[in-house]
């Protein structure tokens, strides 16, 4: 009994150990804004202020998560509205 009894006073304390940190990932991706998910056939690519262009890959990833986040907060208000 002692001994359950230290394993549930102890079993808390491993949420403040150090996990070892992971490898970082070897793979490089290249944000080509031409072959990004949600080009479609009828339209294609299109940026008519050449945004893409001008842009970094971690701009272009900042481009894409800003544009999802616009639209999440779009659909909640949307939701609130009705």
């Amino acid at each position: 009994m002692a001994k359950i009894a230290l394993a549930l006073l102890l079993a808390p304390a491993a949420a403040f150990v150090q996990t070892p940190a992971a490898a970082p990932a070897t793979t490089a991706l290249r944000a080509d804004a031409k072959s990004m998910d949600g080009i479609q056939a009828p339209v294609g690519f299109f940026d008519p202020l050449g945004l893409a262009d001008k842009a970094s890959d971690e701009t272009l990833n900042w481009y894409r998560a800003a544009e999802i986040k616009h639209g999440r907060v779009a659909l909640a208000g949307f939701l609130g509205f009705c």
